[in-house]
């Protein structure tokens, strides 16, 4: 398993237009246990993304389908700073067993 989480600091007033673009860009993903796109409880221009794969090639061919391959350049100008906080290995939890 691949696991991914990143912190994504948006423009001010962006926060809802960058989720529904991921929301909509991450419903089919092949390979994808688990997208989930989080507010920040602290501050409206952060969204943080946690994201489980069956591997990190999966993760890695998702970047190539059509769906995302056209929000990347819609979210890009939503977005200050991305940042991938960390790379994990899942090895238990919901909806997903190892």
């Amino acid at each position: 398993m691949y696991g991914l989480i990143a912190k994504m600091t948006l423009h001010s007033g962006k926060r809802e237009e960058v989720i529904a673009l991921l929301a909509e860009s991450s419903a089919n993903m092949p390979g994808c246990f688990s997208y989930v796109i989080a507010k920040d409880a602290a501050s409206e221009d952060i969204l943080w993304v946690t994201e489980v794969w069956e591997s990190k090639a999966a993760h890695d061919a998702s970047l190539n389908l059509r769906a995302v391959q056209a929000v990347i350049p819609r979210v890009k100008p939503l977005v200050a700073v991305f940042e991938r906080v960390a790379e994990t290995d899942p090895v238990a939890g919901l909806p997903f067993a190892r």
